[in-house]
């Protein structure tokens, strides 16, 4: 089984760039303190590393 990362989202996307809310969406968030369990993988990693101050890392599942 994969490694997975529940990822909320603590920042509104309200006057942000447009590449900042399309990496929202897509990581499947777009409203706040909207939760997702996602797939631990480098491109997930640089997505989250890209809007740090939008979203935060809750926990680490293996």
């Amino acid at each position: 089984m994969a490694k997975t990362i529940v990822v909320k989202q603590i920042g509104s996307p309200i006057r942000r760039p447009a590449i900042q809310r399309q990496t929202l969406i897509g990581l499947g968030l777009n409203k706040m303190n909207r939760t997702r369990e996602l797939e631990d993988t480098p491109s997930v990693r640089g997505m989250i590393r890209k809007i740090p101050h939008l979203v935060e890392i809750v926990e680490e599942r293996d």
